[in-house]
């Protein structure tokens, strides 16, 4: 990442993985109305007994729920509002009680779900299985799991018997910290100090190996031991999905002023620069390209802990925040793995071949999930590298704005406040050019609209007019070529070129009189 290397001397470390994760237990048979009919057929239960058998079922969770409760001698609450902020309360229980490992207790409560019924249909005379929107107890089993640390078990009382359990790689980083004897500051569910920073990367990779199926199963049982029962004479299995994941890189910068320093130039980069297709690529899109365009919010929020910008496309976001003063925090959430793909077997069929699949939500993919958010993190940290210029904007700019001799040919200097520079050098500011380069096409398009609509004599005109502008800026070192590529990168010192004056025009003058004074 371009703002390690950039910063290097200011940092202590960097760690990079899992924080919170929600997982999702689905039995299939059970989750459709055609799953659930044919479950039915099998077990030979009329539709005209469904509410009886589910009714029993429901009893069976519960009781088993709150008998695993009493064993483990834990407080069974029942809450009266869903709205009750249920993590708190059961921290607090912990706390209370001093428990630090195991069980902490069970609470109760009627929340919203989608749930079969049974329901006649006036045009057939017949009775039919819907789902629909309806209220449930759900049960949640709060613990300090020995391995994974804090979480909770959350359980659907009512078919189809969702499971939703929620797990910190923060906290089982903690935990294995602790094992492995190294010394470390805490604040929450990031990590201000660490005493050895690269062991610590390294149990978070290791972390990734883990059996998520086997570790899921064994704490959904822990919680309700008759789940492996109820669904007789067909034992169908917990499908294990992701339903969300968040993946964080905290950069650990060496004191609170540093970060203070730095951090409202990243705010404002991010605000200013991050515009829709560079968010779309932080994110693995090409584009906006479709029939209906993905909308992309960028939304900016003063919180307790400090400052959030997040960009959000399609239920999938990438923000960043400062932590604790000293900790900058990079953090790519997804919710919809259909944006993006796995390379893998189509349905895993052993007979075809791989190739590029769209995600699954599946555990199985967890893993291609992980390196994609990485990859999101990395392009976002990359392009905030080229927010904080501390040279003088004179020093930055002199240089390109003069005559230049390459290769004995004389080119001009730069002038960014006349239109057509000040428009090229927008176009290099833009997040999505600073990370992945452009071509001749892609200036010129931005350059030139007209030329899109104009024939291919013209289209020549406008592409030498391009050409020339490219290697205008090439001979102020501002670009480089790819090797092998028709593509053009920014140089370090384009990035401080191109950013320092598009934040400089984006002030107004009496903020410019303030700064200067």
């Amino acid at each position: 990442m371009k703002l390690m290397e950039l910063y290097r001397d200011r940092i202590m470390g960097v760690i990079s993985g899992l924080d919170r994760i929600r997982f999702r237990g689905t039995l299939r048979w059970l989750a459709s109305e055609r799953g659930l009919g044919t479950f039915m057929n099998h077990a030979r239960i009329l539709l005209k007994d469904f509410s009886g058998w589910v009714d029993g079922l429901t009893a069976q969770v519960r009781d088993s729920c709150e008998s695993r409760a009493r064993d483990l001698g834990i407080e069974v609450r029942y809450l009266m509002s869903s709205g009750v902020d249920k993590d708190k309360l059961a921290r607090q229980i912990a706390a209370d009680k001093r428990i630090t490992e195991g069980s902490i207790c069970l609470l109760s409560v009627v929340e919203p779900c989608i749930a079969p019924k049974v329901k006649g249909n006036k045009a057939s005379k017949k009775l039919e299985l819907v789902m629909e929107p309806r209220k449930c107890v759900f049960v949640y089993h709060y613990f300090n799991d020995p391995v994974f640390g804090f979480g909770h078990v959350r359980i659907q009382s009512w078919v189809p018997f969702n499971i939703f359990i929620c797990l910190n790689g923060r906290h089982w980083l903690e935990r294995q910290l602790q094992k492995q004897g190294i010394d470390y500051v805490k604040d929450g569910n990031c990590f201000v100090r660490i005493e050895d920073i690269a062991a610590a990367q390294v149990l978070l990779h290791e972390q990734l190996k883990t059996d998520w199926a086997k570790l899921l199963n064994g704490l959904a049982l822990g919680s309700c031991p008759a789940l492996s029962q109820v669904l007789r004479p067909l034992e169908p299995e917990y499908y294990w999905s992701a339903d969300e994941t968040e993946w964080a890189t905290d950069i650990m910068f060496k004191s609170v002023a540093t970060l203070e320093e730095l951090f409202p130039s990243f705010v404002h980069h991010a605000m200013r620069v991050c515009d829709s297709p560079s968010v779309m690529k932080y994110l693995g899109r090409r584009s906006l390209a479709g029939s209906v365009p993905d909308e992309v919010i960028s939304d900016y929020r003063r919180r307790y802990e400090g400052i959030r910008v997040k960009h959000s496309v399609n239920y999938n976001s990438v923000k960043m925040y400062n932590k604790s003063g000293s900790l900058l925090r990079i953090e790519t959430t997804i919710n919809n793995t259909r944006d993006f793909k796995v390379f893998r077997r189509p349905n895993d069929d052993e007979g075809k071949p791989a190739s590029w699949q769209k995600m699954r939500k599946g555990v199985s993919d967890l893993h291609r999930r992980c390196e994609v958010s990485q990859q999101c993190n990395d392009r976002y940290g990359d392009a905030l590298a080229a927010a904080q210029v501390e040279e003088k904007l004179k020093e930055v700019v002199c240089g390109a704005c003069n005559k230049v001799v390459k290769e004995g040919k004389r080119y001009r200097g730069l002038n960014p406040w006349q239109q057509d520079d000040y428009r090229m050098l927008m176009f290099l500011s833009k997040g999505e050019n600073a990370i992945n380069g452009f071509r001749n096409h892609d200036l010129r398009k931005w350059l030139y609209r007209e030329s899109e609509q104009a024939g291919k004599d013209q289209q020549k005109k406008y592409s030498g007019r391009t050409t020339r502008r490219i290697k205008m800026l090439r001979a102020h070192g501002l670009i480089r070529k790819v090797p092998r590529a028709n593509r053009y990168v920014l140089t370090e010192k384009g990035q401080k070129f191109s950013c320092s004056l598009m934040t400089a025009s984006a002030l107004d003058i009496k903020a410019l009189t303030e700064m200067a004074a």
